[in-house]
């Protein structure tokens, strides 16, 4: 298991170099100026040399992406043109919004997809109807899922909010960033509720998609081991097929639902992107889409290389929790 872990933490800091790299060659074969952005195109040209130079673009192009390198591992993603801010300070005031959102969304469909899983095997009474709205859920794009939701769910039934994260004032703001726990942290429950309430659309909204794919999964592997000797031992035992569902046949068939897990992560990242323009969710989606609108070059990148290295990350921890659950894999 550590020589497990270790080629997948190997494979994860060698794809992340390169994500880093094509990042890099983007930016530079970008027509815009970098230098003429932040100063503006009334510049003189005394003073674009001065922090051309200042920013090292004088330098070879090997120069130049060892220092960018190096200052992405320390956190400088470089000076937004649009808010005229340090980057990585934009992104630590929003990221921890869409973090939670995501989190949320995530545990959301790993929710809904056991429960279709376990429903269409175990045949529980309303399974077809379950099924039926999750597969037309999925089949509807995000953004439109979200719009429906907001129709229904707070324009004609009132029970939840359509946008931001809270409606509080007081509201913490640390140490976690996320609502849902800094209120339990503060002793608010009050916070909490809020919190939960307020998530509890634009994640269903995302989660959605990503369920079914899941659930479909691992209801197919559930199906394929059925007929296993060591199911059929357990039930000539006696147990009941709930019991011999959740204490035997689960682990040695939650492998490939792993796996889409973790393909599904990329496309929940770019469903939080799509859904926080919706619901008005003040994360690096409306901070994207703000950035895109002016051609802010270093915040676009730097939301790119956040959810790419988030994107990695996810894929080594579900890798490394394939291998725990499987210790078959050795590779």
């Amino acid at each position: 298991m550590p020589v497990f872990i270790a080629k997948r933490l190997g494979a994860a800091a060698l794809i992340t170099l390169v994500l880093v790299a094509v990042v890099f060659g983007l930016q530079k074969a970008s027509p815009l100026d970098p230098v003429h952005a932040m100063l503006g195109a009334q510049a003189s040209q005394a003073a674009v040399d001065a922090q051309r130079h200042a920013l090292g673009l004088d330098q070879p192009l090997a120069a130049q992406f060892w220092h960018y390198l190096t200052g992405l591992l320390h956190g400088d993603f470089g000076t937004s043109y649009h808010t005229r801010r340090p980057v990585g300070e934009d992104l630590g005031a929003r990221l921890p919004a869409t973090a939670e959102l995501a989190t949320c969304a995530l545990i959301l469909a790993l929710v809904l997809a056991v429960a279709l899983a376990f429903a269409t095997t175990l045949r529980w009474p309303g399974a077809g109807l379950f099924r039926l709205i999750l597969i037309v859920g999925a089949s509807t794009p995000a953004f439109l899922l979200g719009i429906a939701a907001i129709l229904l769910f707070y324009q004609h039934l009132d029970w939840l909010p359509a946008t931001g994260r809270t409606d509080l004032g007081d509201a913490p703001a640390g140490p976690t960033g996320f609502l849902t726990m800094d209120g339990l942290l503060a002793g608010r429950p009050d916070v909490t509720v809020d919190a939960l309430r307020h998530v509890l659309l634009p994640a269903l909204a995302i989660a959605v998609g990503p369920a079914v794919s899941i659930g479909r999964v691992l209801r197919s592997s559930l199906i394929g081991n059925q007929g296993s000797d060591y199911v059929r031992t357990a039930r000539a035992k006696g147990l009941t097929e709930r019991r011999v569902l959740r204490s035997h046949l689960l682990r040695n068939s939650i492998g490939p639902a792993l796996s889409m897990t973790g393909l599904q992560i990329g496309l929940m990242f770019a469903g939080v992107l799509v859904i926080e323009q919706v619901f008005a969710w003040p994360g690096i989606g409306q901070y994207t889409a703000q950035s895109i609108s002016v051609a802010d070059f270093p915040a676009i990148t730097a939301v790119t290389l956040v959810l790419g290295v988030g994107y990695v990350v996810v894929n080594a921890v579900v890798d490394t929790v394939q291998g725990i659950a499987d210790p078959r894999i050795n590779v």
